[in-house]
């Protein structure tokens, strides 16, 4: 029977007969509700903290590289890998301290720390920039097969353009002046594929490689190649970041 052809008595008896028998599901929806609403600030309370502890042992692992203290920086990051492992900040410290091995020309432990991001961190992308990196790093190892095992073209996704690139250099480094030259142009489709406004002959650094692989065989470079290949001031090698 519908409430509103009953008396405001005959109402407030239903609703008292109502609470009488559904009280207890109410309060302990009441009880839920707070139960989940504490949870949720306890959790965005504890994610916060954790998240600023985390930044400064980025913090402190950064600054203790700048004064070549290793001890401090193994610290530092022994922290990051125990307490935020798998977090943005661990993988950064591992790139950061990879990058400091390569700059000493300590090539094996920037190696380790490379694949340590490659095979462990929970970003894609920040896995595939170690990888590229490592590729490198193998490759001043002289170990240029391994180095092409890392550089997957049908993995590469949004990287196809660096991975290409890269591969180029590989194959150039083994004297396959062919399968470098082929990696270069396949370097500048890629790019143009990800950015149809991009220079139609890829970066200018790219061009000068295609243009010293011209001239070290001449008779092996097709027309396009050449004509891609314009002449250009030298620039910093391409960073393999997205």
């Amino acid at each position: 029977m519908s409430t509103e052809f009953l008396s405001d008595q005959e109402q407030e008896e239903a609703l008292r007969s109502w609470w009488r028998e559904n009280w207890a599901w109410v309060a302990s929806g009441i009880a839920v509700g707070f139960i989940v609403l504490i949870g949720w600030n306890y959790w965005q309370q504890r994610t916060e903290q954790q998240g600023e502890a985390a930044a400064q042992a980025y913090r402190d692992l950064a600054q203790a590289l700048g004064r070549s203290d290793k001890d401090k920086v193994e610290a530092a990051l022994k922290t990051l890998d125990s307490d935020y492992e798998g977090s943005p900040y661990a993988d950064q410290a591992h790139l950061l301290v990879a990058q400091s091995h390569v700059n000493g020309e300590r090539f094996e432990m920037a190696a380790t720390e490379l694949k340590i991001v490659a095979d462990k961190s929970r970003d894609s992308a920040l896995a595939q920039i170690a990888k590229l990196r490592l590729a490198r790093v193998q490759a001043q190892l002289g170990r240029y097969d391994d180095a092409l095992n890392l550089l997957d073209v049908s993995k590469a996704g949004a990287f196809a353009a660096q991975v290409q690139e890269i591969r180029g250099d590989v194959l150039l480094a083994k004297n396959d002046l062919a399968g470098a030259r082929a990696a270069y142009q396949a370097s500048i489709v890629a790019a143009q594929i990800a950015d149809p406004h991009s220079a139609p002959g890829g970066n200018e650094y790219l061009q000068l490689k295609l243009q010293e692989l011209a001239a070290a065989a001449p008779e092996a470079a097709p027309s396009a190649m050449t004509k891609a290949a314009t002449p250009a001031p030298p620039l910093a090698p391409t960073s393999d970041k997205k």
